[in-house]
C-alpha cells in the first residue's frame, strides 16, 4: 500500500489510482529563460523518485513534464514582461533560440543527475489553441472579464478558490498592498494577455480577443488534460507553486470543465543555502555544471536530496556536498568487491525497503536501510548485490556500474597520483590541480585519503 501526502486535503492518503495499474502524473518543468538551478531541481528530482516508486510498485507511469517558454510574466502578479521577452532583450536572440538552449541545458541536466525520462515534454508555444479553447470554455462558464491589457479569471466567481493554500480571497489581500490596476481583485490572473507596443511578433499569437500570448497558469490546465485527461491521478511541483500557480490551474480546470484538475497535489520543499534563500544578487544560486566545476559528481546532489524528506528544507551546503559525495563514494567502492549478484534479494531488507519507500517516500530511512545492508555481514555478498540493485530503481545512484567491477588502474596514472601528491605536499597547488586535471582527462577521478591517492573511474 502506497501512502502519499495530498496538499490538497493536508493529510497521507492511501493512494488509489484512477485507472488500475496505471498511474497519470503532470509535473511542472522549467521556465526555459535561464539556467535552472540546484533549488529547481530538487522538484526535477522528486519528480523522479515518484515515478521511480510508483514505478517499483508495479504501475504503468505515465508523466508529463511541461516547458514554459512563454506565458510566465517577470511578476507572478500579472504584472510586468514576459520572462522570455526579458531574455530575447538581454542576449539579442529570438525567443525560441533562447528556449531551445537552456531548454538543452535543463535536459542534460536531468541526464546528469539520472533522472528517467519523461514520457513527454510539451512546450507552451505548441499548444496554442489549446490553452484558447479553455480560456472560451471559461467565458462561456461567466467566469472571465476584459480589461485593456487582457483578458482575467473572476476569482470571485469560483467559491471553492483558495482550497490548495488554505486561504480564501479576503485572507489572502488581508494586510497585502497590491496594484490592482484593472484587475476587480489581487488574486484575479490573466488568462491572455494582449500585446504590448514593441513585442517580437515571434511571441504573439491571434485570438478571439486580440493578438497576445496566454498567461502563465493556463498552459498547464490546457496540456495536463491534452495528455492526461481531466482528472488526473498526481500534480506535482515546488512548494513555491502552491499559492499562486497551482492555485490557478485548479480554478481554472474546475471552472472550464466542472472536474478537479488533479486527485492528489504534491509538493517539493526549498533547498537552502547555508540556512538562508537561494539568491543570485547574495551569489547564493548554483547549476549542476558549477558543482561539475568544482569537481563534484552531480549524483552526490542526488544522494544529498534523498538524505532528506521531500517535505522537508533542506540546507544545502559544501560541507554537505563534500559528505554525500564521500557516502557515494564509499557505496560505490565497497560494492566493487562484490561477486556477480543473486538472481533474488534479501527478503527481510527488501520488505523493509518498500515500507520506507511507500510511507510517504521516506528516503532518509530508505538510505539507512541500505547502509545497514552494506554493514550486515550475515547476508552473503551476492545477495548484497542483488538487494542494492533493487534499491536503486528507487534511488537512482548508478550502482550497477560500479557492483563487481573492480577497479584496475594503470601505471602510468599510479605514477601521475604520485608526482601529484608529492606537489600537494610541497604545497604547489598549481601542478597539483594540473596533474588532478590531466589524471581526469585519461578516465580517472583522485580522490586524497589519509592512506595516499584513491582512484574512481569517471
Amino acid at each position: 500500500m502506497i501512502r502519499l501526502h495530498n496538499t490538497l486535503t493536508r493529510q497521507t492518503e492511501k493512494f488509489q489510482p484512477i485507472m488500475q495499474g496505471k498511474a497519470s502524473v503532470y509535473s511542472c518543468g522549467p521556465t526555459v529563460y535561464g539556467y535552472s538551478h540546484v533549488g529547481n531541481m530538487r522538484a526535477a528530482l522528486f519528480s523522479d523518485l515518484l515515478n521511480r516508486a510508483l514505478s517499483y510498485n508495479g504501475l504503468d507511469v505515465t508523466l508529463i513534464m511541461n516547458v514554459t517558454d512563454v506565458g510566465h510574466l517577470v511578476g507572478d502578479a500579472d504584472v510586468g514582461e514576459d520572462k522570455m521577452i526579458v531574455a530575447m532583450r538581454r542576449e539579442g536572440k529570438t525567443a525560441y533560440e533562447i528556449a531551445e538552449f537552456y531548454a538543452r541545458a535543463f535536459f542534460q541536466d536531468l541526464e546528469r543527475l539520472n533522472v528517467k525520462p519523461a514520457s513527454k515534454y510539451p512546450r507552451a508555444t505548441e499548444h496554442i489553441p489549446e490553452q484558447i479553447a479553455m480560456i472560451e470554455r471559461l467565458e462561456r462558464n461567466d467566469l472571465t472579464y476584459r480589461t485593456s491589457d487582457g483578458i482575467y479569471f473572476d476569482t470571485a466567481k469560483l467559491p471553492e478558490y483558495g482550497r490548495l493554500s488554505g486561504q480564501k480571497s479576503e485572507e489572502k489581500l488581508a494586510g497585502a498592498r497590491v496594484e490592482l490596476g484593472e484587475k476587480k481583485r489581487a488574486t484575479d490572473f490573466a488568462l491572455w494577455k494582449f500585446a504590448p507596443e514593441g513585442v517580437r511578433r515571434e511571441m504573439v499569437w491571434p485570438s478571439p480577443w486580440g493578438e497576445g500570448f496566454p498567461g502563465w497558469h493556463i498552459e498547464c490546465s490546457a496540456m495536463s488534460k491534452r495528455y492526461l485527461g481531466v482528472p488526473f491521478d498526481i500534480h506535482t511541483g515546488g512548494i513555491d507553486l502552491i499559492p499562486v500557480h497551482h492555485e490557478n490551474e485548479i480554478a481554472q480546470t474546475l471552472g472550464a470543465d466542472g472536474v478537479p484538475e488533479a486527485n492528489l497535489w504534491m509538493h517539493s520543499e526549498f533547498v537552502t543555502f547555508d540556512g538562508g534563500k537561494m539568491s543570485k544578487s547574495l551569489g547564493t544560486v548554483f547549476t549542476v555544471q558549477d558543482l561539475v566545476d568544482r569537481g563534484y559528481d552531480p549524483l552526490a546532489y542526488r544522494y544529498f536530496v534523498l538524505g532528506g524528506h521531500y517535505r522537508s528544507k533542506i540546507n544545502f551546503t559544501w560541507e554537505a556536498l563534500d559528505a554525500a559525495q564521500n557516502a557515494l563514494n564509499k557505496l560505490h567502492e565497497a560494492t566493487r568487491a562484490w561477486p556477480r549478484p543473486a538472481d533474488t534479494g534479501d527478503p527481510d531488507y527488501l520488505e523493509r525497503f518498500l515500507a520506507a519507500i511507500n510511507d510517504d517516500f521516506n528516503t532518509p530511512e530508505a538510505l539507512a536501510i541500505l547502509w545497514n545492508l552494506v554493514n550486515d555481514e550475515t547476508v552473503p555478498l551476492e545477495v548484497k548485490g542483488a538487494t542494492i540493485l533493487r534499491f536503486d530503481q528507487i534511488f537512482g545512484l548508478q550502482i550497477d556500474r560500479y557492483l563487481g567491477k573492480l577497479i584496475e588502474v594503470p601505471d602510468d596514472i599510479l605514477e601521475l597520483g604520485a608526482r601529484r601528491e608529492a606537489a600537494r605536499v610541497a604545497k604547489d597547488w598549481t601542478e597539483s590541480d594540473r596533474l588532478r586535471d590531466e589524471i581526469a582527462i585519461r578516465g580517472f577521478a583522485v580522490e586524497d585519503t589519509a592512506d595516499g591517492p584513491k582512484f574512481r573511474l569517471v
